[in-house]
């Protein structure tokens, strides 16, 4: 990190200057030439503290603003991205965009949603205040992280600890009437701990962030189990290779709800390259699991009153008692699979909308993750994922992890270099959720249990 000065807070990015400089862009785009057009742009700024050896190591301040253009000319289109937001930058964009999308190829899926199917009326959902910490604020938390950590008996040495404040801000306006323009705060907590005995040396972290400063957990609670997860994985040891129930805490188990996003989306249902492909109105998962879409949540990550396209969002069960109820759907997939918007678009400066969900979450079962590793009995807890791959048509699915042995329904010693695989549409089947949800990110789940896992190990 850039080592800078301190001084005081700025005021926070504004959104109405922000859907300006968006219907500015998209003015000129039609007066340019293009038949349809859309804007967007936004703009970030962040503060950030660490320190190391109980002393302020760097304080960095970051700033960024970017918009991007997509035209239409008939049925064809092209898109950019631009930083240069001087009125000659403004100019070479639209330009260049322009003479691209007179020569793309046609897509008879491309376009605007029609007028009819924006939304009218965006609900206010509470996503932004400000900052209520300075430097000096975020420098003692930074401190706290890492005198929590460091207290713990057998972390040697904190090898990161920070803590940050930020907000941005986003506006688009597009031809067909749709505009929008919205602001969220973001805080954040992280800390790394190194934990030796002998010449054994395990490293492990944690972290939290939230849009409002009250949601945020305390710097002694991040940094004491950032120390205790890597005093807890000295010592690892192998598993033997075998069929065994695993458990994965909450930390990982987001996983699979993000796997079903990817199988339930609309594109990719629409090319044939999901595992989910035929399964719409279909049971999945098990009977009693439910997933849920929020995106109207105050103060939560992700929430949207009207997707990228000004489609609007609703809440809705994703998976309702183990059925899958919707493809995400986007303007162009709609087209291709003659289905109807679902308020699914997701933006992409410059381009093409793709998918995504909105404050997404797994909904809790009844046993805790003991319970969980009770019923497990002999098998595998993992807490940490490294380099998962999935076969996006097949569902099988592989990662390498870390964790515990599970003996006699009890968690065990530590274990690492273990290799867990399935195949997704057997996984989500047995998957039996725990009731130790948290709301942190856009995409939560509980700890989960998964019987019958491939493990390798020793």
């Amino acid at each position: 990190m850039s080592q800078t000065s301190p001084r005081t807070r700025e005021g926070a990015p504004d959104p109405d200057a922000l859907l300006d400089l968006a219907r500015t862009l998209r003015d000129a785009a039609l007066k340019a030439g293009a038949h349809h057009a859309e804007a967007l742009v936004s703009e970030s700024r962040s503060l950030e503290a660490s320190v190391r050896d109980g002393a302020l190591e760097s304080l960095e301040r970051s700033e960024n603003r970017e918009a991007g253009v997509r035209v239409f000319i008939g049925q064809r289109q092209a898109g950019v991205s631009l930083s240069d937001l001087s009125a000659a930058g403004q100019a070479l964009a639209i330009e260049r965009a322009i003479a691209m999308a007179r020569i793309a190829p046609e897509d008879p899926y491309c376009g605007l949603v029609e007028p009819d199917a924006l939304a009218r009326h965006l609900p206010k959902i509470a996503s932004y205040e400000d900052a209520a910490l300075d430097e000096a604020g975020l420098e003692l938390a930074a401190l706290r992280l890492e005198d929590a950590a460091r207290s713990v008996a057998g972390v040697s040495t904190v090898s990161s600890a920070g803590a940050s404040l930020g907000a941005g801000a986003s506006a688009a306006a597009a031809s067909n009437g749709f505009e929008i323009a919205r602001r969220g705060s973001r805080y954040g907590l992280g800390v790394s701990a190194i934990a030796k005995r002998g010449e054994a040396m395990e490293r492990d972290y944690d972290s939290h962030a939230s849009r409002r400063l009250s949601d945020l957990k305390s710097p002694d609670a991040i940094g004491r189990s950032a120390g205790e997860r890597a005093v807890a994985r000295l010592g690892s040891g192998k598993v033997a290779s075998g069929k065994r129930p695993v458990v994965f805490d909450r930390r990982e188990s987001g996983v699979f709800v993000s796997a079903l996003l990817g199988a339930i989306s609309g594109p990719a249902i629409a090319r044939g390259t999901s595992f989910l492909r035929d399964r719409l109105g279909q049971r999945v998962f098990a009977d009693d699991i439910n997933i849920i879409e929020d995106p109207l949540r105050d103060w939560s990550f992700g929430a949207r009153g009207a997707d990228g396209e000004g489609v609007a969002c609703r809440p809705r069960a994703l998976v309702e008692d183990g059925v899958v109820t919707t493809w995400l759907i986007n303007a162009a997939s709609a087209r291709q699979l003659g289905m109807a918007l679902t308020g699914h678009a997701s933006r992409n400066m410059g381009g093409p909308p793709g998918v995504s969900a909105a404050n997404v979450h797994l909904a809790p079962g009844e046993a805790s993750l003991d319970e969980l590793i009770a019923e497990a009995g002999d098998g595998l807890l993992v807490t940490e994922m490294f380099g998962p791959s999935l076969n996006a048509n097949t569902g099988d699915w592989s990662v390498g992890v870390a964790g515990f042995a599970i003996e006699g329904g009890k968690r065990a010693g530590p274990v690492s270099e273990v290799t867990v695989a399935g195949n997704l549409i057997d996984i989500f089947a047995r998957l039996i959720p725990g009731s130790d949800l948290e709301f942190e990110g856009s995409v939560n789940a509980p700890s989960v249990l998964v019987e019958g896992l491939s493990v390798g190990g020793r």
